[in-house]
């Protein structure tokens, strides 16, 4: 008869490298699902090496059972068995930040209550010991009354310790099921970090030595003007990178597309096979994955930023700034995940305890221009942008994609500001946030990070893409031109007319049936605008090819006013739907997709009639 599986649980505050645990643990055969019923992301996996079947599960940060926030309302309730679809787990791994143990024992204290067994992983071992703290591990299981091992989790043998505990637990330890009850708060905080100031007086020797240079590093980046400038800087080099760092690899990636295209295009006869392979799969995905060095550019800046304990500090040194709208601090890091994706964005709100505080976040955070935007604005400022320097160092391009960037942002705290005004202040929750030490981005994790988000991108053109570049296709094929026709054939297929049909309500902003067209498919994916105006315009032969056909066919105002269309729309229906499902109100989603998308009408109508103005 095979024994049941075990069930343990990784858990700890935030940044102190459980997810790193968890991998090393796991290996690659983690799965990465939601709970059942919100949107709070499980990763679980197998753990190897037992005597009996077990799994890992790693729970969202959380710094006490006692919570407010829906990320650590589903740790407590995944912990106590509350949580639907889930068993409760039967050991209970606490992780520990060792330079920091006095933030994690708190937890550990109310953990220990529960009665269920434990281990106590000290990791971050080795910077502890580099900064002079000296661990008494077995006088500290013994007051604890569990293990106390120590770990390096970027290390290769660094959970060599913990692997031998867990699997002397799982000879001793018996499945349970049922629920557990969260014991009353019968202690004040104040007494509990007592109790926690006399163990560690007991069980740790710790110097008082701090590396100067991270001391002046702070002094520096948290500075309330210079810091803002730094920032400022870091932002603007990032959006250099992004054209001018990717520029041989995107003209790689599109004479290899072109080159493709020639082959295949050679080996099939003229006719409708022909153009279906040549100018629908490879040009349509081809014109789409031309943009991947730009989003893994943009995305190795934001892992670097927040591998090397970069991004709690400018979220301290914006909190002032954001409080002034409606926001704080705890809204930057939801806010600069939606510069990669809104979704993850909006689903880190979860974090934010006040309910007005997430809700205005949520509100706000798809007018930070996602990585989706990026090939519709590659495409188009390639196309009317001249490639030249200005002030002696600056890309012309990279300029203007920043000063799209910045319009997102600056839009999006006046939306907050006025959310703010028609709401009310609401109570505000001080600004606590722990700031880890400043290390240099783990090269293994940096690349693993890299590797799962070209991936989604790939799986995109694959999936998505791929086949919305079909129907396009379809679409601008079908019906054939009759015998007599004096148009392009395209104006008699379904894309020319539905194209026609919604033309007179963008035509204030002068959008012309082309443009129209390539709206709809770019619901389900922004980059699909791009392959969209390619089969539409029946160009192919590469990005290069389409900007210069757009460059002959609109005008700079129309051009620029597509731009801010993109700015502002809510062209992607999952971000819409993910608002619904954290809002859990249909009127809520909305008012959200109703004024975006409002936003985008103005701001691209405002946007054509001052340049054409100014032109």
């Amino acid at each position: 008869m095979s024994q049941p599986v075990l069930h343990f649980a990784l858990v700890g505050n935030p940044n102190c490298g459980k997810t790193a645990l968890f991998n090393c643990l796991t290996g690659a055969k983690a799965k990465v699902a939601n709970y059942a019923g919100v949107t709070v992301e499980k990763r679980s996996g197998p753990l190897a090496g037992l005597s009996r079947p077990a799994e890992l599960i790693d729970l969202p940060g959380t710094y006490s059972l006692y919570v407010a926030s829906p990320d650590e309302q589903v740790a407590r309730r995944v912990i106590l068995g509350e949580m639907a679809g889930e068993v409760r787990p039967d050991v209970l791994v606490a992780v520990v930040d060792a330079t920091n143990i006095k933030l994690g024992l708190r937890l550990v204290l109310e953990l220990k209550e529960l009665g269920l067994p434990m281990i106590l992983v000290l990791n971050l071992a080795d910077a502890a010991r580099g900064r002079g703290i000296q661990i008494r591990t077995e006088l500290l299981a013994e007051r604890l009354g569990m293990p106390v091992v120590e770990t390096v989790a970027v290390r290769k043998n660094g959970v060599a310790d913990l692997q031998a505990a867990l699997r002397s637990l799982a000879a001793t330890v018996q499945t349970r099921t049922g629920s557990l009850s969260l014991p009353a708060r019968s202690e004040a905080v104040e007494s509990v970090y007592a109790r926690i100031d006399a163990l560690l007086a007991e069980c740790v020797e710790a110097s008082d030595f701090t590396p100067r240079w991270q001391d002046k590093l702070d002094a520096l980046v948290m500075h309330p003007i210079l810091g803002l400038v730094i920032l400022a800087a870091i932002l603007l080099l990032m959006f250099q990178a992004v054209f001018a760092w990717a520029a041989p690899l995107m003209d790689g990636i599109e004479a290899l597309a072109g080159w493709l295209g020639e082959q295949i295009g050679a080996l099939l006869p003229a006719g409708i096979l022909h153009d279906f392979v040549v100018d629908g799969l490879i040009a349509g995905m081809g014109s789409v994955l031309v943009f991947l060095p730009q989003i893994i550019i943009l995305f190795a800046f934001i892992l670097a930023l927040e591998d090397s304990g970069y991004l709690p500090r400018a979220a301290f040194l914006l909190d002032r700034m954001m409080r002034g709208v409606g926001l704080s601090g705890r809204s930057f890091i939801p806010l600069l995940s939606s510069f990669a994706c809104a979704v993850p964005g909006i689903m880190s709100t979860r974090s934010i305890p006040n309910p007005r505080e997430r809700l205005v976040t949520i509100m706000t955070a798809p007018l930070m221009t996602c990585s989706a935007r990026l090939p519709v604005y590659a495409l188009v400022i390639g196309a009317f942008v001249p490639q030249r320097t200005v002030w002696g160092m600056f890309n012309l391009q990279g300029l203007t994609l920043f000063f799209l960037y910045v319009a997102g942002i600056v839009s999006a705290a006046l939306v907050a500001w006025l959310m703010r005004q028609q709401r009310g202040g609401g109570n505000a929750f001080p600004l606590l946030l722990e700031l880890p030490n400043y290390r240099w981005p783990n090269l293994y994790h940096f690349l693993l990070g890299l590797k799962e988000r070209a991936w989604i991108f790939l799986r995109r053109v694959g999936t998505i893409i791929l086949a919305l570049s079909i129907v396009l296709w379809f679409l601008a094929t079908f019906p054939q031109a009759p015998e007599n026709a004096t148009l392009p054939a395209i104006e008699y297929s379904f894309a020319g007319m539905l194209g026609k049909f919604m033309q007179p309500l963008f035509e204030p902003l002068g959008f012309n049936w082309q443009m129209c067209i390539a709206l709809i498919p770019a619901m389900a994916a922004r980059e699909v605008a791009v392959s969209a105006l390619a089969t539409v315009y029946a160009v192919s032969g590469g990005d290069a090819v389409l900007g210069n056909s757009l460059a002959h066919s609109w005008s700079l105002p129309v051009a620029l006013a597509y731009l801010a269309w993109f700015v502002y729309a809510p062209q992607c229906l999952s971000t819409i739907a993910v608002v619904r499902r954290e809002t859990n109100s249909a009127r809520a989603t909305l008012v959200f997709t109703a004024y975006l998308f409002a936003l985008a009408y103005v701001a691209a109508l405002l946007v054509r009639q001052l340049s054409a103005f100014w032109a």
